[in-house]
């Protein structure tokens, strides 16, 4: 009769240190998340945050952002993907 071998717990994933470390938004990515110094993360959120408030989803395509006339500096165009926004982004943080 074979033994089931036991698997040790999941450790709990730590966060990667690289992603809670506080960026520096570029002046067109300040006028949308503000001027302070913010980890990759919450640079995201706040991004996702504005969209939402200012209905900027695709209504047809809700995986489409609309730029306004903030977020068009950062796009570089009139309209991204949501998996393109956080390479666009990542350009706007030193």
């Amino acid at each position: 009769m074979a033994t089931a071998s036991k698997k040790a717990p999941a450790a709990k994933r730590a966060p990667n240190p690289a992603f809670m470390k506080a960026l520096t938004p570029s002046p067109a990515l300040a006028a949308v998340i503000g001027p302070t110094p913010v980890p990759r993360t919450e640079v995201v959120k706040r991004m996702w945050d504005y969209i939402k408030a200012n209905n900027l989803q695709d209504p047809q395509n809700k995986r489409n952002i609309n730029a306004d006339e903030k977020l068009k500096p950062i796009f570089g165009k009139d309209q991204v993907t949501m998996f393109e926004l956080t390479g666009l982004v990542g350009k706007h943080l030193s």
